[in-house]
């Protein structure tokens, strides 16, 4: 089965990036994983060039620093097939359906600045997963709407001009590691985030993850029973448990919120230690990493040349 994970280069890779996601796809690698950097997707919104630049080379050195080396690697522009068949498939779209998506309806309709892009970009992503034939794609409920609409103009173009496009299954993904913003709880560790007082980046230093962690909310509750997990009642307590475990660590013995800050911050440290040697390893030299992304781009111009010439030739292009 085809694994396809792209990830938007919009801030600083993030603790919660790794448990939920890094981590998953290296236990998912091989030959028919590909796994890109999507700085299309990042232009739907104001940015700096120089520092979108950074950050494609930053998020592509981490990609390999945590071990995705068995994978296609890519970044989503150097695909030209990517933006070629988002068009194909926006002369397909309609636009009652992109009034409806969650994002547009959130922070871009009736707003006279927004760009067309970020109106248009869950057609891009539509055109992320069907250029490779993805037959499952596993999705979150933040993501199912896009997953929906993908099917549905696979679906419609393939009923108007022939059976171009695989039209994927929605599939519940296994449930991973969700860590949640130290200083809200209540929503996801985010890697855009203005502060970052509530993320743990992947290249914090100690001290700096330390520092974090021991201002982590908490709670009011005291005795040996109120570090334990309870979502409900105890968010950021049940966060902090819950980091700890995806590290590899346990609450026995803990009974002081203290305590808990101090373990969860060492399993953290250890947990990225790795990471950051690699990491640094890579920076220091960023020709080998360009190569692998070279390859990996060749590699997907090749493997998404054969949908891409279906689509255009059914269309009436060819």
């Amino acid at each position: 089965m085809t694994h396809l994970s792209l990830l938007k280069p919009t801030g600083h890779l993030t603790l919660g990036n790794y448990l939920g996601a890094l981590r998953p796809m290296t236990a998912a690698q091989g030959d028919d994983a590909y796994y890109g950097v999507a700085d299309l997707h990042a232009l739907t919104v104001p940015h700096d060039p120089a520092q979108l630049r950074a950050l494609v080379r930053e998020m592509a050195t981490l990609l390999l620093a945590v071990g995705l080396d068995s994978s296609t690697l890519f970044v989503q522009s150097h695909v030209p097939a990517h933006s070629e068949l988002a068009y194909l498939l926006e002369c397909t779209a309609h636009t009652g359906e992109l009034n409806r998506m969650i994002q547009f309806k959130e922070k871009g309709r009736d707003v006279p600045t927004t760009r067309a892009s970020l109106y248009t970009y869950p057609v891009l992503m539509a055109a992320d997963i069907l250029l490779y034939r993805a037959e499952r794609v596993p999705v979150g409920d933040d993501q199912r709407q896009h997953v929906e609409l993908t099917r549905d103009l696979a679906l419609r173009f393939n009923h108007a001009y022939g059976p171009v496009f695989t039209v994927p299954e929605i599939v519940t993904p296994a449930t991973g590691a969700r860590v949640m913003d130290l200083q809200d709880p209540a929503t996801k560790m985010g890697k855009s985030h203005r502060s970052g007082a509530g993320a743990v980046y992947l290249l914090d230093p100690p001290d700096v993850v330390r520092r974090k962690l021991a201002r982590a909310v908490t709670d009011s509750d005291t005795g040996p029973a109120a570090v334990r997990h309870d979502r409900d009642t105890k968010p950021g307590v049940t966060n902090l448990v819950e980091i700890l475990e995806a590290c590899g660590g346990s609450t026995d013995g803990i009974t002081s919120y203290g305590a808990l800050k101090r373990t969860v911050a060492d399993a953290v440290v250890a947990e990225l230690e790795p990471v950051q040697k690699r990491y640094a390893e890579l920076a220091a030299d960023p020709v080998p990493v360009a190569a692998v992304f070279a390859a990996g781009a060749d590699r997907c111009r090749s493997v998404t040349a054969e949908v891409l010439t279906a689509a255009r030739t059914a269309i009436g292009l060819v």
